[in-house]
């Protein structure tokens, strides 16, 4: 009977002390570089989320003089003129989220049946992502220039017998806000709504269409039920977007509309009554719960979405 002998242990056996410490070393190597992505992020979060959002919390309670707590910031907060200008933020929010989605979902379709590849179909995609992120003074004064009382445009329609600011327009109130909105939360819309479309499975057209389904019936019993989370959430999001801008209101109106917004906009420059400086707080702490509603909701409906989009 043959007896087998066992290898003698090496220097790169398992029981070797030095290897072990070796293969920590390696692991610990690959969890630091694992975390080197997620410490600049973490830090940029506190920074820039966590830290400011403690500051209006513990701001929002405290007496601007002797820091006791307090609930009369609040309570101004939500009446008066502040409680008017988160109703008007709300109502500008909703116009400016619902046209430009359903616009927006139209688009989005338009660019999502052209031929994959074409020109104007990688042209409308560009376009959408240079005009989403512009805003600010700059889209003001391009609209200024445009429709303003002298603007450009305004000046060749009365010079054909049309002057819009005669006929009821007038782009330096609410409505026209609205319309400025919408030159950015179109293109915003498309952005977001056309990985939707792009998910939608061309197999499941084809399976209705072996049943017998027309164009109709297969957008009302699969296209449309499939996409209502995404459109849903998409157009939440625009509602954020409109409800949280400030710089574009601002330069058109001067300040003329009370939006939110531009209220704790005031509270920033010194524009406040003696005992209220602390009232600032108390809206943006409004501004963030009513944002984190929205994107409570929002997730919902992104999760609902995946479930078909995977």
């Amino acid at each position: 009977m043959t007896t087998k002998v066992a290898p003698a242990a090496g220097p790169g056996a398992h029981g070797d002390p030095g290897a072990a410490a070796g293969r920590r070393s390696v692991t610990l190597l690959r969890r630091a570089r694992g975390l080197a992505g997620v410490v600049p992020f973490t830090v940029y979060v506190l920074l820039g989320l966590v830290l400011p959002m403690g500051a209006i919390l513990l701001g929002a309670f405290k007496t601007p003089i002797s820091g006791a707590f307090t609930l009369r910031n609040i309570n101004v907060a939500s009446h008066g003129i502040y409680l008017h200008g988160f109703a008007i933020s709300m109502e500008l929010s909703l116009v400016a989220s619902a046209v430009p989605g359903l616009l927006g979902f139209l688009v989005a379709y338009a660019i999502f049946t052209a031929r994959h590849g074409s020109f104007l179909r990688r042209v409308a995609i560009t376009a959408s992502g240079v005009f989403a992120n512009f805003g600010g003074v700059p889209l003001a004064f391009l609209f200024i220039a445009t429709l303003g009382n002298t603007g450009l445009a305004t000046r060749w329609l009365t010079n054909i017998g049309f002057n819009p600011y005669n006929n009821g327009f007038d782009l330096y109130g609410l409505r026209g806000v609205a319309l400025v909105y919408m030159y950015f939360q179109i293109p915003l819309m498309v952005l977001v709504i056309l990985p939707a479309f792009e998910g939608l499975r061309p197999a499941w057209r084809e399976a209705a269409q072996n049943m017998g389904a027309n164009g109709w019936q297969y957008w009302r019993r699969i296209g449309i039920p499939v996409l209502a989370p995404s459109v849903l959430g998409a157009i939440l999001l625009l509602f954020g977007s409109a409800f949280s801008a400030y710089a574009t209101a601002e330069a058109l109106t001067s300040g003329t509309i009370p939006l939110t917004s531009i209220q704790i906009g005031s509270f920033l420059n010194g524009n406040v009554l003696a005992g209220q400086q602390n009232v600032g707080f108390a809206l943006g702490l409004g501004m963030v719960v009513i944002i984190a509603v929205v994107m409570l909701i929002y997730i919902y409906l992104q999760r609902r979405a995946a479930r078909w989009l995977r």
